[in-house]
């Protein structure tokens, strides 16, 4: 009788992936689902971008990569950190991934003890605290609210840290929730991470460039707590480059050389192909990306204007992103027919299964008075798609 692992055991699902799958099998049924659960751009990728990828082919760039990436590549992420974020990481302290999912695990694994506890932002990415039970160590949650904009002060982390803390990780812009953090905000949990000489920083900035409030702010911008944070950035997000899997981080030296080991031991080098379409990305003015940008705060506008008119939803204004994250906590004890709602992933459930829209229920983000809308689609589906959500809650009695 074969068994699996124990450490399969402490793992949950991706809500979001399950999600898309759940949806996938329903369409292949002729099921007429709207998803507002996928959080992908629904932009191809810029043609420049292909065409360098193509040169790749084309010049034979198609063998076995360094662990840690192309050199090329390391120094135009190099001088990217310098130019968008005034930040300075040698070609050394850079290492490039498959994607920022694994330079996210690369780093928890190389900081993080059995035992060790590791602080998470409450809403988080759904990834974050099962990245951590990987690597045994024990997720401390820190929670928001609506009302709070879904961001944590310095007070609350504060009171969070013990002498187990090892480590501290979240995203601005924020997935879930939208949130960007602002310099003076970062600048508080910076003064207060850095009383604390064994707590590290996981700074996940993957959607840089989906900022509606103006320039974007990295954690490691602040010079006394700079050799602590470990600042995670990609492709994907903002240039629509999911499927080429390309994620990096700048960090200390000797984080970096850490990453560098276990990925060795995992993956290796990244594709050759996608390394050489990220140079060219990453190379470019970043304002090839302000359309995306522009489009995605018209689509929010949009979302969070029908949103006003389904009673009881409740939604802070996402300045990032591509999502919104409303507490519907309001239908909570509500039936129809068979449906009983008791938590978000009730409230998913009955929408996909009622109302053929598929959206994200907030327990995998951890808070469970939520659910995840992403506006990553086309106008009308998200108008079809809101009106579906408004019609099937409005069943709830």
């Amino acid at each position: 009788m074969s068994s699996l692992s124990d450490r399969l055991s402490i793992l949950s699902e991706s809500q979001t992936l399950a999600m898309v799958k759940k949806t996938r099998e329903l369409q292949a049924q002729g099921r007429d689902i709207i998803s507002l659960s996928i959080g992908e751009p629904d932009f191809d990728t810029p043609q420049f971008i292909k065409d360098a990828a193509i040169k790749a082919i084309d010049n034979n760039i198609t063998h076995y990569t360094p662990v840690a990436g192309f050199l090329d590549l390391k120094k135009v992420i190099s001088e990217k950190f310098k130019r968008d974020n005034g930040l300075t990481y040698a070609p050394d302290q850079i290492v490039v991934s498959t994607g920022a999912k694994q330079a996210i695990a690369n780093a928890v694994l190389s900081l993080v003890n059995p035992g060790d506890e590791v602080i998470v932002p409450v809403p988080y990415w759904v990834s974050y605290i099962e990245i951590i039970k990987i690597a045994e160590g024990i997720p401390v949650t820190i929670p928001s609210t609506v009302q709070s904009n879904f961001k944590i002060s310095a007070e609350q982390l504060k009171k969070a840290i013990t002498p187990k803390t090892k480590l501290i990780i979240f995203s601005t812009p924020c997935n879930p929730s939208g949130s960007v953090y602002t310099k003076a905000e970062l600048k508080a949990l910076a003064e207060v991470i850095i009383q604390y000489p064994n707590l590290y920083v996981i700074s996940d900035e993957i959607y840089e460039y989906i900022n509606f409030v103006g320039a974007h702010e990295s954690m490691a911008q602040f010079d006394f707590i700079y050799d602590r944070v470990v600042t995670i950035n990609g492709v994907s997000k903002g240039y629509a480059m999911t499927g080429w899997r390309i994620g990096y981080i700048g960090a200390p030296k000797w984080i970096a050389v850490g990453c560098e080991k276990i990925q060795g031991q995992f993956t290796s080098g990244t594709c050759s192909i996608s390394q050489m379409a990220a140079m060219a990305a990453i190379k470019a003015d970043p304002s090839v990306t302000d359309i995306m940008r522009d489009t995605f705060k018209k689509r929010r506008d949009l979302v969070l204007s029908l949103l006003k008119e389904i009673p009881g939803v409740k939604a802070n204004v996402p300045d990032g992103a591509f999502y919104v994250f409303p507490d519907v906590s309001y239908y909570y004890g509500k039936s129809f027919e068979n449906y009983h709602i008791k938590n978000s992933y009730d409230l998913s459930i009955y929408l996909l299964m009622e109302g053929n829209i598929a959206i994200v229920s907030g327990d995998g983000f951890g808070d469970d008075k939520c659910v995840r809308f992403s506006y990553a689609t086309a106008d009308d589906k998200l108008v079809e798609g809101i009106k579906r959500i408004k019609a099937t809650l409005a069943k709830l009695k």
